[in-house]
């Protein structure tokens, strides 16, 4: 009785480390998927974009009309690749090339990401698909400028 005991504790044991070591494998890879991102608009990389996103995204920002009608523009998986590939993000200066990751919560296939970019803010979903670690939606929004107060 007691060796089954000791043996059901050993397995236990060693399943938690093997858990903690994907954990933090995971980790790293929720963590690239999000740089890939960041990194492929400052390089202008729509390969590394598509790399890191599901052909499913969906980016959303909620515009506000000067009336202060709300609306979701909206972007698409493909969309945003050919927006890096206009490599508008190659202008910023190496030296303003913010790309702040945050995980804010993970489980087993889903995480949610907080992304900081000189000019914005993303919040992602990151799924793993097929064994990857892809970004599947982002909510973001532009930092306020230094003269606008936060609501």
């Amino acid at each position: 009785m007691k060796t089954r005991l000791f043996l059901s504790f050993l397995f236990l044991a060693a399943m938690s480390i093997a858990v903690v070591a994907q954990t933090d494998a995971d980790r790293e890879a929720v963590k690239r998927a999000a740089l890939d991102y960041a990194e492929s608009y400052y390089e202008g990389n729509g390969e590394k974009m598509e790399g890191a996103l599901s052909p499913d995204l969906a980016k959303r920002i909620v515009n506000n009309n000067p009336r202060g009608r709300s609306s979701l523009g909206q972007m698409s998986a493909m969309t945003l690749v050919q927006v890096i590939r206009t490599g508008s993000g190659k202008s910023t200066p190496k030296a303003e090339q913010q790309k702040d990751v945050a995980i804010l919560d993970m489980l087993v296939n889903s995480a949610t990401v907080k992304l900081e970019m000189r000019d914005w803010i993303d919040y992602m979903h990151i799924a793993k698909m097929n064994g990857k670690w892809v970004i599947v939606n982002v909510l973001w929004e532009n930092k306020p400028k230094k003269d606008e107060k936060k609501n």
